[in-house]
């Protein structure tokens, strides 16, 4: 399966969008940490199509990346409940660089993380500001006519309808969000999301900030 810009754009190209929680609504609820065999850190961190938009500093000893999809409930519910502790113990105090990738389950989530890249014009925190907001947000734009509470939240940082309709049609922006998309399927077996790697030690769910201690913390201490 392939995320387009074609599944919710219609032929006149006045923005609709055909498929809304095709994959959130499948995704079975996760009982805990699950990890796997690691990955190599260097194969994950070559550039792609879309450059990585990173928190934290460059020379973090240890280095987290999300695979997420923004209509994922699971992903919400970590944005809401564990990232805030981790920027707090681990990102602002240069010990973790931070890393979302794109992810998106269906078309809605593709055109979500679209607009967030154009609200963040290349700049993290206005990055993961909307991030943020979309996440804390998502019960009122996920749903089955998104456009108005999605253009409520552009107004608010900006956008014109004009701004906002060009962002989405935007077919390079798309691509770049496909091919990591791809590439964290076919090289990094992800599945299902959120799914992390802390180091390249995969994580699967919306898991505890303890959890997480877990597998960072001996990344600090050597042991």
């Amino acid at each position: 399966m392939h995320i387009t810009r074609r599944e919710f754009c219609q032929s006149t190209a006045t923005l609709t969008l055909a498929t809304v929680l095709l994959g959130a609504s499948a995704l079975s609820p996760f009982a805990g940490p699950a990890l796997a065999q690691n990955v190599s850190v260097a194969e994950m961190m070559k550039p792609d199509a879309q450059p990585d938009m990173a928190l934290g500093d460059a020379k973090a000893p240890v280095t987290i990346v999300e695979y997420a999809s923004m209509t994922c409930p699971h992903c919400a519910r970590f944005q809401e409940d564990t990232f805030p502790q981790i920027k707090k113990r681990y990102i602002d105090t240069g010990k973790v660089r931070y890393i979302l990738r794109d992810f998106p389950l269906d078309s809605l989530a593709g055109a979500v993380f679209v607009f967030a890249h154009c609200a963040g014009n290349g700049d993290p925190n206005k990055y993961y500001a909307m991030v943020d907001t979309l996440f804390s947000k998502q019960h009122t734009w996920a749903v089955e006519q998104p456009i108005g509470p999605l253009m409520a939240i552009a107004k608010q940082a900006g956008f014109t309808q004009e701004s906002f309709d060009a962002c989405l049609k935007n077919q390079k922006a798309w691509d770049a969000m496909e091919s990591v998309r791809q590439r964290g399927m076919k090289e990094f077996k992800v599945e299902s999301t959120p799914t992390f790697f802390v180091n390249g030690t995969r994580i699967v769910g919306a898991v505890s900030i303890e959890d997480f201690a877990k597998v960072i913390d001996p990344y600090l201490t050597g042991k």
